[in-house]
């Protein structure tokens, strides 16, 4: 099997790609925007121009809070840069956490059109206890930041919502912290941590919602 699927825009022209939202990728803890390599390609060989793709880099090591500011500001940049009225957000792991900061405190939920979680800690991990860092910190269950995060609507605005998460990551624990009321919550086939962001089926699927 082909690494890549057939291009869409060998089937549908570039009429296609003219209408696509942009994507945002927002990494996780101790990464940058290389951890989308894979899954950016596919969606260029899908027909989404490279300007309509961001794989964002930020200093991982600040608060979530201070990350969702910084998120606002590239989203407005790349709002004007591609002329869109809205992005679509794909996040991994902790980029779950600041783009959800961003769309509940920050008025993200007007700017965003699709959101996407893949293993997002979104109601917090045992892990991060092992880590003294700002971030880690508000990615512990409980955590102050997180009942914040999580109080009332876990998913407000009009943005479309769904997460993936997988049965054997063993860097989310518990495992049932990445599902959120009133979103599309999908479980994996047995991948590991990152490799939701390389995974095939996952790209489908997270493209399908997207769209």
């Amino acid at each position: 099997m082909p690494l890549l699927p057939t291009p869409a825009s060998a089937v549908d022209g570039p009429h296609r790609a003219a209408g696509l939202d942009p994507v945002v990728f927002v990494h996780g803890w101790n990464s940058d925007g290389s951890t989308w390599e894979t899954m950016a390609g596919r969606f260029r060989a899908d027909g989404w121009p490279a300007s309509h793709l961001d794989q964002w880099t930020y200093d991982a090591t600040q608060s979530n809070v201070r990350t969702a500011e910084q998120l606002a500001e590239e989203i407005e940049r790349v709002l004007e840069s591609t002329g869109a009225t809205q992005v679509d957000v794909v996040t991994h792991s902790m980029g779950a956490l600041s783009s959800r900061h961003y769309l509940k405190n920050l008025g993200g939920a007007d700017k965003v059109d699709a959101w996407v979680s893949l293993a997002g800690p979104n109601h917090g991990t045992e892990t991060a206890r092992w880590c003294g860092r700002a971030p880690c910190v508000e990615m512990r269950p409980g955590s102050a930041f997180l009942k914040d995060l999580n109080a009332g609507d876990e998913t407000p605005g009009a943005p479309r919502y769904a997460t993936w998460g997988s049965p054997c990551d063993n860097l989310i624990n518990p495992r049932s912290s990445v599902a959120l009321s009133g979103a599309v919550n999908s479980t994996t086939a047995y991948l590991g941590h990152s490799e939701l962001t390389t995974d095939q089926m996952v790209y489908g699927e997270g493209r399908a919602h997207v769209r």
